[in-house]
């Protein structure tokens, strides 16, 4: 799963070779000017970069306060620990309604009044937040503890086990809600917590306050942990004062690259939208189940758009994510990285959502990789390929999206995933298939038409698989099909 040519600037290295624009990356290239490099770790430099992050921050979206606290955690050595603890506490209190759409709905069920659902979310955070500390200090003293040797086995089987008790006859009114308000939480943190139980087997772990606040880190992250663990963030923090300089410099420019990026986005909105009149895919799924479709060009104009739009906010969110985590002096990689350029179904996958696919690679690929199959290499790295990119890929949503168990129940949870489940199983194969051409030796043409055709073979997979990979559960798989087969004239 892992491309070992996957290279990132964020590593200190160059953006990769000069181009026949030498005058705008030379230009662009202030990170590798030493005079801006020693500038930036004086103090007037320090306060002027701050201050040049914090208004593109603003400009982004970016709570001004996390880039505080990044420059905090940066410039404080010896108050880290508490910063990025501090940081987490923040969030929180920013955003305590973690999951409250589907606590909303069992109030509702329950008969009890929406005005509970922010008590239940803060107390079961709060009690979330105390057994994870526990839990983390007894694998400390004991790694042999099951939890420690198979964290991911384990903390699936919490989640059955938390689902089967909040969906049991003997769970009914506040008690319900006050169980799921927990699932709620913890299929939040389930992968934060997992890097953390892994982290606890090395030989010198980061502190709890450390481990704890990267849960939410103050850079920001979904259910997927950007930036990983401690042990990777251990890693690749700053350890020079010229290193740390060089990284923010890198945070402050990936900063405006996101505005840039904000700018195309809107500007690609302006065009499909209102000038074509090409609509988002939502709304030509929901014509087309209608039975008042759209023309097939406007279809087919509907799902290019979706897949270059989704690729655009992908790259835009992670970019200030990533920023700022770059001004906390953390040498992290994008989460996107140039998926234009990538001409295999493999070499996508790395660059387009870089951090998901290490959490699968670790929890999923690597440990089916060093289990089965050993006699046939090319059967086990397809085997645990889709294990990753298939099982892992959509465990990761379904738990993510646990709330539907409690809004629909189990069963209709399923079968409305049943269209996000053939979209795993497609991509898995897809890219296992690629894995297996380039380890045959069956490399794309270097060519520029080769080049060309690679990528074009590659984003028409990704636009034709965009009508199943939608997460949201309104429309049903027989109509998604019916859709795809649409767009072929059938």
């Amino acid at each position: 799963m892992s491309d070992p040519a996957f290279i990132d600037e964020s590593l200190g290295k160059a953006e990769g070779p000069r181009t026949n624009l030498p005058q705008l990356r030379d230009w662009w290239a202030i990170d590798q000017r030493e005079r801006v490099v020693h500038l930036a770790q004086s103090k007037i430099g320090k306060l002027m970069l701050v201050a040049l992050c914090a208004a593109c921050a603003k400009l982004a979206g970016v709570a001004v306060l996390y880039i505080l606290l990044a420059a905090a955690f940066a410039y404080l050595p010896l108050y880290r620990n508490w910063i990025i603890l501090a940081g987490t506490c923040v969030a929180l209190v920013r955003n305590p309604r973690v999951g409250l759409e589907g606590i909303d709905a069992i109030l509702a069920q329950e008969g009890l009044h929406h005005s509970m659902g922010l008590t239940l979310m803060v107390a079961a955070l709060i009690i979330y937040f105390a057994c994870a500390w526990v839990m983390l200090l007894l694998v400390r003293r004991d790694k042999t503890l099951y939890f420690a040797r198979r964290p991911v086995v384990s903390l699936i089987g919490m989640t059955v086990l938390l689902c089967t008790l909040a969906s049991s006859p003997l769970a009914s009114g506040l008690p319900r809600a006050a169980l799921w308000a927990f699932v709620a939480v913890f299929s939040t943190y389930i992968w934060f917590f997992a890097y953390a139980l892994v982290d606890q087997r090395s030989r010198e772990p980061s502190p709890l306050a450390f481990q704890m606040g990267i849960f939410h880190p103050l850079w920001g992250s979904s259910s997927t942990p950007l930036g990983k663990g401690a042990a990777y963030l251990r890693k690749h923090q700053a350890k020079t004062a010229e290193e740390l300089a060089v990284t923010q410099i890198k945070g402050f420019k990936l900063l405006v690259w996101a505005l840039l990026l904000m700018l195309i986005s809107r500007a690609l909105i302006q065009l499909f939208e209102t000038q074509l009149g090409i609509p988002k895919p939502e709304l030509a799924f929901t014509a087309f189940m209608q039975g008042k479709p759209y023309p097939r060009w406007s279809n087919w104009g509907s799902l290019i758009y979706g897949t270059i739009q989704g690729a655009l906010m992908l790259a835009i969110w992670g970019h200030k994510i990533i920023a700022v985590a770059r001004l906390a002096g953390f040498r992290l990689r994008r989460n996107t990285w140039r998926p234009l350029e990538a001409r295999t179904l493999a070499d996508f996958w790395n660059r387009y959502y870089y951090y998901f696919k290490e959490l699968l690679v670790e929890f999923f690929f690597f440990p089916t990789f060093l289990k089965v199959f050993r006699k046939h290499p090319r059967l086990r790295v397809f085997f645990a390929t889709f294990m990753a990119a298939g099982v892992g890929n959509a465990l990761y949503h379904f738990i993510n999206d646990i709330k539907y168990v409690a809004t629909m129940g189990l069963g209709q949870a399923i079968e409305s995933y049943a269209s996000y489940l053939f979209y795993c199983a497609v991509l898995a194969i897809g890219i296992g298939i690629s894995q297996l051409r380039i380890n045959a030796g069956r490399k794309p043409s270097p060519t520029f038409m080769g080049s060309l055709w690679s990528v074009l073979c590659v984003w028409t997979f990704f636009v034709l698989l965009h009508v199943f990979g939608d997460e949201t559960r309104t429309f049903p798989f027989a109509d998604r099909c019916a859709f795809f087969a649409s767009l072929f004239g059938f």
